[in-house]
């Protein structure tokens, strides 16, 4: 069984366009952010979709809502594994002050693997987290058949192209996800191989991230998913 999979990025959002880290905050979509959706959604408004997943943070669920317009009663499903990697202490923060500041710093945070700031995630863990979404969702469409929308966000996107791209770490550390534009994947039902997780390691590394109670509770009761936090 082959279904198809448009992954894409959420569009523009007003920290982006200011350079901010962004991370777990809620920025809504600019001007240019909704002409963006606009194009993901011409994209895609010949395409059958029968699923959608989200995290809960406006921008997605936004981006979500403009691609999902010309197509009829979608179901979509929160769940924050797909939500943005949290940047802890630097959210809010501006990326040029930080980059000017402490330079090695700062490419260690931005394009490092298993670098964590302060109360903030790696990407490593992001990839710990978006991973088994994608097994879970390929285990539950074996019984419930379906192309999916995914609409998730620059650090969460880039697992699952290496996932689908076969991308090296390096690779997957350098690519630069769109904000106007979905990438279709054929997922072969049975044929998806995803690294195992080191559970104890990264559970003890999360108790160092500050996790909100709206990230806690928001995968949606209706999610056929599991949880991770």
């Amino acid at each position: 069984m082959i279904y198809n999979l448009f992954v894409f990025r959420h569009a523009e959002t007003t920290d982006n366009s200011n350079h901010i880290f962004s991370g777990w905050r809620d920025p809504d979509l600019t001007p240019k952010g909704l002409l963006q959706a606009q194009e993901i959604a011409q994209q895609l408004e010949r395409e059958k979709i029968d699923y959608a997943f989200t995290s809960h943070l406006l921008r997605a669920k936004r981006t979500l809502e403009i691609v999902l317009k010309p197509h009829l009663n979608v179901p979509i499903f929160v769940d924050d594994r797909l939500i943005e990697r949290c940047y802890g202490t630097l959210q809010g923060k501006s990326k040029i002050e930080i980059a000017a500041e402490k330079p090695e710093w700062f490419a260690e945070v931005h394009r490092g693997y298993d670098f964590a700031p302060p109360e903030g995630e790696s990407l490593k863990m992001v990839e710990s987290r978006t991973l088994p979404f994608i097994l879970q969702l390929e285990k539950w469409l074996q019984n419930n058949p379906g192309n999916v929308a995914i609409s998730c966000h620059g650090n969460s996107m880039r697992p699952i192209r290496r996932v689908f791209e076969h991308l090296s770490v390096k690779q997957m550390l350098q690519i630069e996800n769109p904000q106007n534009q979905a990438i279709e994947y054929a997922l072969h039902i049975h044929r998806v191989k995803v690294v195992e997780i080191e559970e104890c390691r990264l559970e003890k590394n999360w108790h160092n991230v500050v996790v909100p109670t709206p990230v806690k509770l928001a995968t949606d009761p209706r999610n056929p998913l599991k949880q991770y936090y």
